[in-house]
């Protein structure tokens, strides 16, 4: 039998293969959703399951499946996983940790007579970033896709529903049989595994998430012939927007606020910019503290235009937080006892696929690895022995949970 070192091992070697593909020179990884790229990613992982001695298919949407056959084909399935998709430029470990750790978990349990059957799963286009809504695998499953989200396009031109026939899927009215529970692990991307000293932690709960677009709009004029006394520019406002959000989101426990866009319409080196768009990304780990940041983000638009400009604000989304199941975050923290591990309990900051399982009524969780670099980036990192304590976390929780022990 193959120990948790040997299986981490070959586990961070396969993140290597996968961070090659679709790379084209770059030093980070570049899979975007729904590409050739995720394909060939997700047909490696495919052979991986075979050689596991797992069920590999896939669903009309891409999504691919590693199923280990249970004692009790009426038990509701067991699903641990994540995506192959990255950002672009992005690291090796995020989502294909999840997948790759999935894979070696589930194979450790051959031969145990578990009575339902696990499936490790690779769900497509997480990130969402291509076509601007992400987690369209694991909605699809949840019935959550429709005709809108088929015809959204990416830069190209080139649509949802467009890039499933290219890699031979069709993609019908969303919908599939759900699982009884879902485990998703993940690296942490952000630092708090690695300050407080923990390999993992257990997920309490997804953090809730708003997002805006804001545009801003003063008067254009000549950069050196227009006082400064009187001007309308809207790129200074825009500035100071920003300084007053994170100033005011300082005094929200827990809460986070990002610009992460911004666009000078018509700009150009001597023109004041009389048009600015940006957009605000707010998250907080409860509801009432997202609240609190979405209206900071109100008020403090409202000041901009109290001092002379024209702001609109379209607010595109608001998420509550998802608590994750208690019976799957018990099954961890079981797990953690057996193998000695202590764990650390956390609220994650990003989304994920184990968020939207939840919300359509899985009972789901969450196992961070500790990030030693952050996450989003080339520099993406978890350490070997972290990666093994996470495998043998996943598969004592997974035993438990298809009811092997």
């Amino acid at each position: 039998m193959q120990t948790w070192a040997e299986r981490a091992a070959r586990t961070m070697q396969r993140l290597d293969q996968l961070a090659a593909i679709g790379a084209g020179g770059r030093r980070g990884a570049h899979r975007p959703g729904l590409s050739a790229a995720e394909q060939e990613a997700c047909e490696l992982v495919a052979g991986w399951m075979s050689e596991a001695g797992l069920d590999a298919g896939w669903d009309v949407c891409g999504n691919l499946y590693g199923r280990l056959p249970g004692a009790d084909a009426g038990a509701p399935e067991v699903w641990s996983g994540s995506h192959l998709d990255t950002v672009p430029n992005g690291g090796r470990f995020d989502g294909a940790l999840g997948v790759l750790a999935a894979v070696e978990a589930i194979a450790s349990l051959r031969g145990r007579g578990l009575k339902a059957t696990l499936a490790a799963v690779a769900f497509r286009d997480e990130e969402g970033w291509r076509f601007g809504e992400g987690c369209f695998g694991s909605l699809w499953v949840c019935g959550r896709i429709g005709p809108r989200q088929l015809e959204s396009a990416d830069d190209d031109g080139v649509s949802v529903s467009a890039a499933l026939s290219a890699l031979g899927y069709a993609a019908p009215a969303g919908g599939a049989p759900l699982p009884g529970a879902y485990l998703e692990a993940h690296i942490e991307q952000g630092p708090q595994l690695e300050r407080l000293g923990r390999s993992n932690a257990v997920v309490t709960s997804i953090a809730g998430m708003a997002g805006f677009v804001v545009e801003i709009e003063g008067s254009s004029g000549h950069a050196g012939t227009t006082p400064m006394a009187g001007r309308r520019d809207a790129l200074t406002a825009a500035a100071e927007l920003a300084l007053d959000l994170r100033e005011r989101c300082a005094d929200v426990e827990g809460g986070v606020l990002t610009i992460g866009r911004i666009e000078v319409l018509d700009g150009a080196s001597n023109v004041i910019p009389g048009r600015v768009t940006l957009t605000i990304d707010t998250r907080a780990p409860g509801g009432e503290r997202l609240d609190a940041l979405v209206a900071h983000v109100r008020e403090a638009t409202a000041r901009v235009s109290a001092r002379g400009c024209q702001v609109r604000i379209d607010q595109r989304w608001c998420d509550q937080p998802i608590p994750m199941s208690g019976r799957v975050a018990e099954a961890v923290r079981g797990a953690g006892r057996r193998a000695g591990i202590e764990l650390a309990e956390l609220v994650s900051g990003g989304g994920h696929d184990a968020g939207v399982l939840a919300m359509a009524g899985v009972e789901s969780g969450m196992l961070f690895t500790r990030s030693q670099n952050g996450s989003h980036n080339p520099d993406e990192l978890a350490g070997e022995a972290d990666v093994a304590a996470t495998i043998d976390l996943l598969a004592g929780a997974l035993a438990e949970l298809a009811g092997g022990l």
